[in-house]
């Protein structure tokens, strides 16, 4: 599914429109509008709980209110072994399904982990 970036996304800036290509329920790929892979990409909600505020001008350039079909994926660094690979919980990718915009949201709180923090 392609979506129109409404937020420059850091170190990608002129990338306007990008796909998500789903690889499962978990994982998915972000790709530009050339089709390379810029991000591999997981569902957070697969790992644990996990929540913030969605900032007041992500959610006017999103068009999001609380009936918004909205999908959040965390950035993941593949390593080998995979339990080193490590996720960016400091800033989620907000999808929208509803109207197909995207936005990277870059988080005060949050932190980085190791994918084998979740693997038990």
């Amino acid at each position: 599914m392609k979506f129109t970036v409404k937020k420059p996304i850091p170190g990608f800036e002129n990338v306007n429109e990008v796909e998500l290509s789903k690889v499962d329920e978990s994982i998915a790929v972000l790709k530009d509008n050339e089709g390379r892979a810029l991000f591999s990409l997981i569902n957070p909600f697969v790992l644990r709980e996990y929540s913030f505020d969605v900032p007041a001008d992500v959610k006017a350039l999103l068009d999001i209110n609380e009936n918004s079909n909205i999908e959040v994926y965390n950035n993941i660094v593949m390593k080998d072994p995979v339990t080193e690979s490590v996720v960016n919980f400091k800033a989620p990718f907000l999808f929208n399904l509803d109207n197909n915009t995207c936005a990277q949201v870059v988080l005060g709180e949050e932190k980085f982990a190791k994918l084998g923090d979740f693997i038990k």
